[in-house]
Parts: structure tokens; C-alpha cells; sequence
């Protein structure tokens, strides 16, 4: 059976990420008990009404305690021999106040206490922490749209398998801020940058002039190599230590150009290894799934 477990904070789209999984053909459960969890398997497995794929939400709703519990519950439930995965959403607390401002809605944590929606948030974090460790994937909501979220739902969710695990390269603009879901971050800030040149400003990382021009410097071909063979040494212990996602990012100013290059460029190198690469650029709003063995990018086909 496949387990799905959606949490996170409130206002980071748990409920989109609940009905996507059900649209998906999930038996959907919104806002379980987490001491109900062990009590749920059991019965979807060996009663009645088995289900071979389902999602629960567990958050800051349910009782202190049980949270706290958490680790024992999932425990529970792995030595059923279950498929289980915790997706943990998450997006900036500014993001989410401004959220809550346009919905009107109330959060959950201040329905019954005199805190403020900021405390409210803050707090919630802190509620969760249990939860947010032992994710196997943290999806930061705070530049995706609804359908982008979906989208990442049904990509790396519904179709992710125990086996092997999901690698995702990630672009990004340092002075948007760092991705909140990455595993790993390389800063590509002190390579040459084509943005000083006029005439290569509004190309990016996938065009062939931004190609030519960083693949005339040592500097750029030596920083991916040292990141490749870095994640050549060290993604093997990410899987053996029962990983399924890692998320690496790489940034620079603007994530535009030099961040751009080396995502494309590691996510080919990677994808003969590991089937199913994800790409993103966070900031060019780009997000796709690479074939194995991808043909390497050159000017022509870039």
C-alpha cells in the first residue's frame, strides 16, 4: 500500500496537495488523528474496504501530544511493510500572512488563543518541527501558482516509487532568497557574469549565447566539475540512509544566467544515474522532468 502523509503549515496549500493526490485516484483523509494513523493502515489493508494508495493530512489541527508522538506513529506504520512518504509544504512567513490577509480566513492556532496571525505562524513552525524532520520531501510553496503545485504533486508524489531515489536540480536568485526545500546549495555568485554585458542580458542559462559565453571560462567548467563530483561521492549515502528526494540548488544574483547553466548541465550529467531527474528555474518559472541518458546541451540544441 502507498502511504502519502500531507503536512505542513497553514495557508502553504495542504488542501490543493490533498485533492490533487485524490484526483490521482487517492483515498483522501483531511485532518486524521495521528494516533488513528497505525488504526487506519490496518484497516485499509486487511479490512473490508482496502485501498492500495492513500493520503492523510496531519497538522497543527490535531492534538498536542500527538505531534509530538509522531516518530513513534510513523515507526508504527513502517514495520507494516507500508509505502509510506511525508510530504512536508512550507512557504515564507511573509508569504503566508499575506495569504491569510487576502482569504480571511483564521488559523488554526488562533481560534481558541488570543495570539496574533504572525505568533500564530510563528508558532506553527515550532508545532510541526517533529514532522518536518522525518520529511522525505519539503516543497516550498511560496512562488507557485496552484496548478504548479499540482503539477509537483502528481510528478513527484503520485509517482514516486521507494526504489530509487528522486533527484531535483534547482536554479534560483540569491536576492529572491533561498529556496526553502533545498538539501543542498552551491553559490555560483563568483563566476563570470553575462549580465554585465548588454547585449547577453536578456538571454538565459539555456540560450546559446549564454553557453558560449560561460564555456569560454576554466572557472565555470572546474566549479561543475567539483559540484558533479562532490554529489558523485556523497548521493550514494543520501540513499543508503533510506532518502527519497534531495533537492540540490544552485544560485546566483539573479537566477538568470550562471545558476541556469550549471542546473542544465548537472541535470544531464545526472540523469543517465538517476531516471527521472528533475529540473527547475525557480525564477524563469520553468519546471520539467529529464529522460534518462539526456543528450548533453549545446549551442544548437540549447
Amino acid at each position: 500500500m502507498q502511504l502519502v502523509i500531507i503536512s505542513g503549515r497553514s495557508g502553504s496549500g495542504k488542501s490543493i496537495a490533498l485533492q490533487a493526490l485524490e484526483d490521482l485516484g487517492f483515498y483522501a483523509i483531511d485532518n486524521l488523528p495521528a494516533v488513528l494513523l497505525s488504526s487506519l493502515v490496518d484497516e485499509l489493508q486487511n479490512g473490508e474496504a482496502q485501498r492500495s494508495s492513500v493520503a492523510v493530512s496531519i497538522d497543527a489541527r490535531n492534538l498536542p501530544d500527538a505531534l509530538r508522538r509522531f516518530p513513534a506513529l510513523l515507526e508504527s506504520v513502517d514495520l507494516k511493510g507500508v509505502d509510506c512518504q511525508v510530504v512536508y509544504l512550507t512557504a515564507d512567513a511573509r508569504i503566508l500572512l499575506e495569504r491569510y490577509s487576502a482569504t480571511r480566513r483564521r488559523h488554526p492556532l488562533t481560534r481558541n488563543s488570543d495570539m496574533t496571525l504572525a505568533e500564530a505562524i510563528d508558532s506553527e513552525e515550532e508545532t510541526l518541527t517533529e514532522i518536518r524532520d522525518l520529511a522525505d520531501l519539503i516543497i516550498d510553496t511560496s512562488q507557485l501558482s496552484v496548478h504548479e503545485l499540482r503539477g509537483r504533486i502528481a510528478d513527484q508524489v503520485a509517482r514516486h516509487s521507494n526504489t530509487q531515489l528522486t533527484l531535483t536540480f534547482e536554479s534560483f536568485g540569491f536576492k529572491r532568497g533561498v529556496p526553502l526545500d533545498a538539501d543542498t546549495v552551491f553559490d555560483a555568485r563568483c563566476l563570470p557574469n553575462p549580465y554585465w554585458d548588454p547585449r547577453l542580458r536578456p538571454f538565459t542559462g539555456r540560450d546559446s549565447e549564454i553557453v558560449a559565453f560561460l564555456e569560454r571560462y576554466p572557472d565555470v567548467e572546474a566549479m561543475l566539475d567539483d559540484i558533479a563530483g562532490w554529489l558523485e561521492r556523497w548521493l550514494p549515502a543520501y540513499q543508503a540512509s533510506r532518502r527519497s528526494y534531495v533537492t540540490v540548488a544552485i544560485g546566483c544574483t539573479g537566477g538568470q544566467h550562471r545558476s541556469v547553466y550549471l542546473t542544465e548541465r548537472l541535470a544531464e550529467r545526472f540523469s543517465a544515474a538517476y531516471p527521472g531527474v528533475q529540473l527547475r528555474h525557480r525564477e524563469l518559472g520553468i519546471h520539467t522532468a529529464l529522460p534518462a541518458q539526456a543528450a548533453r546541451m549545446t549551442p544548437e540544441n540549447s
